[in-house]
């Protein structure tokens, strides 16, 4: 297929023998946006993690009445002085977002007291944003229902779990999350749960609980296989990382994750991780947190391509895709500074000799849409029933005080 940056230059008249980047760039603004547009309306740029929703919890107390998010509320208080916002249905359209997962957050100071009822909380206020703004939002399930509701010209809208401690150790409320439309869990947030080490484990000097995922936690995974929810190893420990990939059959992502390589962080992937990702045909979404991109405080678009680069020269053009973490990070890139930014990311890169417009479409969406067509399809081929497992009382002991003794 002739990619649209040529159909672009052949209607300008341009007949040079230059190369693709050349002719990109000598379009005008106006041109080059068009290009993008055009890419981005084929394909869902889909991005796979956002916390607006705690936000809303934070500021506003779930009161969505309190907030206007068809506006842009950048110049309105709270979200003016905050840091940790950068996401509004207006800059969402602008920036050619085709869909988002949007994240349940429960902290890690919920956990064995109510983490599960604060993830309904924000399930609930995620589903009644949807339902508000029903003409900018349609909540997905599925790669088609993310497809339909792209061409539809709304925003595909997946509920995500952060963090495994939400499922409160239960098979049966992980069940119920599915039941409730969740279709993506990440096994650990910034602490461990009963069952997986959490990235902290990596820092110098520390000291795994678990050593990885507990048979427990490997449970848990083969039941997500089963119910068709995505595996989500970001914030995970590196050893629960490299047991996960072995455990699962479906593919896993990391959805807000960085290059390990490029910055030492411990949330970030390293390279014989991301190696075995690609084996597995997985997927690791790039976050757009400077701490991540540079280990300061301080970052540029360009750190973005850089990490995004890099994962794809060790995975793979298919293994690589955007998780920015909006709403949920205090340092943003210099020219990625909110959601209506991302053509800015996608002009940059059509105007490098490294990305045709096919590899551009991967990492929009379709290597997402992939991922979660294959886990749809184990889902489907499971079969297995049902069961119930509970972790030993020993294992927990420390929080069976907050618990009923039945």
């Amino acid at each position: 297929m002739v990619s649209m940056v040529v159909v672009l230059i052949v209607c300008l008249g341009i007949f040079l023998p230059i190369s693709r980047s050349e002719a990109f760039n000598a379009l005008s603004p106006a041109q080059q946006k068009k290009a993008v547009v055009e890419l981005l309306t084929e394909v869902p740029l889909i991005d796979g993690h956002n916390d607006l929703a705690w936000n809303l919890r934070k500021f506003v107390h779930n009161k969505l009445e309190k907030v206007n998010l068809s506006t842009n509320i950048k110049y309105l208080e709270p979200w003016s002085v905050s840091k940790w916002s950068h996401t509004d249905l207006l800059r969402l359209r602008e920036g050619r977002v085709g869909a988002q997962l949007w994240t349940a957050y429960a902290p890690c100071g919920s956990q064995h007291k109510d983490a599960v009822q604060i993830t309904l909380e924000q399930i609930d206020l995620i589903k009644r944003m949807v339902e508000q703004y029903s003409s900018y939002l349609q909540l997905a399930q599925t790669a088609q229902e993310i497809t339909d509701a792209h061409k539809s010209g709304r925003i595909a809208s997946l509920l995500t779990v952060e963090s495994g401690h939400s499922i409160g150790t239960s098979l049966a409320v992980l069940r119920m999350f599915q039941r409730l439309g969740v279709r993506v869990l990440t096994l650990t947030h910034n602490c461990d749960t009963p069952w997986a080490d959490c990235s902290q484990a990596d820092k110098p000097g520390a000291k795994p609980t678990h050593n990885g995922l507990t048979t427990f936690g490997q449970t848990v995974v083969k039941e997500m296989n089963r119910l068709g929810i995505i595996v989500d190893l970001s914030h995970s420990s590196i050893q629960t990382a490299r047991d996960t990939l072995a455990v699962s059959e479906a593919p896993v992502i990391f959805s807000h994750s960085s290059a390990h390589a490029l910055c030492n962080s411990t949330r970030n992937v390293p390279d014989d991780v991301l190696r075995i990702v690609a084996e597995r045909r997985g997927l690791v979404m790039v976050n757009f947190f400077s701490y991540f991109l540079t280990c300061s405080n301080h970052s540029t678009l360009n750190d973005v391509i850089s990490h995004i680069n890099h994962i794809r020269r060790i995975a793979g053009i298919d293994s690589v895709g955007i998780g920015a973490s909006y709403d949920g990070i205090s340092a943003v890139p210099k020219g990625l500074e909110d959601v209506s930014t991302y053509p800015a990311l996608f002009t940059a890169l059509l105007a490098s000799d490294s990305w045709s417009i096919d590899d551009l479409k991967k990492l929009a969406g379709l290597n997402f849409l992939r991922v979660l067509k294959t886990v749809e399809e184990v889902s489907n081929e499971y079969q297995s029933s049902p069961g119930e497992v509970h972790i030993p009382g020993e294992k927990i002991k420390d929080s069976l005080d907050c618990r009923t003794s039945i």
